[in-house]
């Protein structure tokens, strides 16, 4: 809708566009006398300078969307490019600016979408009848919620709350081979034996890698395929997130196996402390990389599971 391939001078176009709608409040005239446009402004692909593109803006189903359609071009408009290497960008409206996280839905998701589209506005049915290429459907989500209104509790804030638990799950068992290591209980308790500290241990080191496990798989077969389809530039993060998982796995189980073998008297508590430090750097970074990358792409992806 805002893209052409005719022989004039498109970037000169487009800035006298972009000058009209920002000096206007966000109305254009001309050709798009009475459209609802909106300014994206991506991060280049080559250059990593902010391109600024006016595109149709449309709500479906209360998800704004863009359309790549470059008017029925045989291939995608660079703006697309730019969110496939890059997905955040900012959005202006004529009324309000926001940041938000680029998706871009296929198959059944981005057909029906697609359908939507051409309900509200016809003439996206022609241009993708004059291309052999699937124009995108890209829906935006808005990283900040709008104003006034309240935040929805998204999937990324619920993998901060178990990154969170986990957290405080080693510190404990930390503490707990630290009672080992000085030959004390808890104060507040009755005195336990060495092989009271032991089974307690065990059993809390039982439960802290059962439950990392069970994370670290969820998101392996879960929410990292997900990610991966809808935001295509988070590739090299989530690669490296599955890689640290392996690693993360390995130290688990060599700590798991310490724990198993440990014997009150005979096995040197002073190596598993310094293991299980081992684990809770490796894991704090791990966490850290993973909060920092795909935190607010996965709550882009819907809201948190209840209960």
């Amino acid at each position: 809708m805002t893209d052409t391939y005719d022989d004039f001078d498109f970037a000169d176009f487009q800035r006298q566009v972009i000058t009209e709608f920002r000096a206007s409040g966000g109305k254009v005239g001309g050709m798009f006398e009475g459209a609802t446009l909106a300014l994206l402004t991506t991060t280049g692909a080559r250059t990593g300078l902010p391109r600024t593109s006016p595109l149709g803006y449309l709500e479906i189903d209360g998800q704004h969307v863009v359309i790549a359609s470059a008017m029925g071009a045989p291939t995608h408009p660079a703006w697309y490019h730019n969110i496939r290497s890059n997905p955040v960008v900012t959005v202006e409206t004529g009324t309000e600016t926001y940041e938000a996280i680029a998706g871009i839905p296929t198959g059944d998701e981005r057909d029906q979408l697609f359908a939507k589209v051409v309900e509200q506005a016809p003439g996206y049915r022609e241009y993708q009848q004059k291309t052999t290429r699937v124009i995108p459907v890209v829906t935006l989500h808005r990283v900040e919620p709008t104003p006034g209104a309240d935040r929805v509790r998204g999937l990324g804030d619920f993998v901060v709350e178990v990154h969170d638990w986990l957290r405080k799950e080693l510190v404990e068992l930390r503490r707990e081979v630290d009672e080992i290591i000085d030959g004390r209980a808890d104060s507040v308790t009755v005195d336990r034996s060495p092989s009271d500290l032991a089974r307690q241990m065990r059993s809390h080191c039982l439960e802290f890698c059962g439950a990392l496990t069970k994370h670290h798989t969820g998101e392996d077969y879960g929410a990292f395929p997900m990610l991966a389809q809808r935001f295509p530039a988070l590739a090299p993060a989530l690669t490296k997130l599955g890689e640290d998982h392996e690693v993360v796995a390995r130290l688990q189980a060599e700590i798991r196996q310490l724990v198993d073998d440990y014997t009150p008297g005979e096995s040197d508590p002073v190596r598993l402390r310094g293991d299980l430090e081992r684990l809770a750097t490796e894991l704090e970074d791990h966490f850290a990389y993973e909060e920092k990358t795909i935190v607010t792409a996965l709550n882009a992806m819907g809201p948190a599971p209840q209960g």
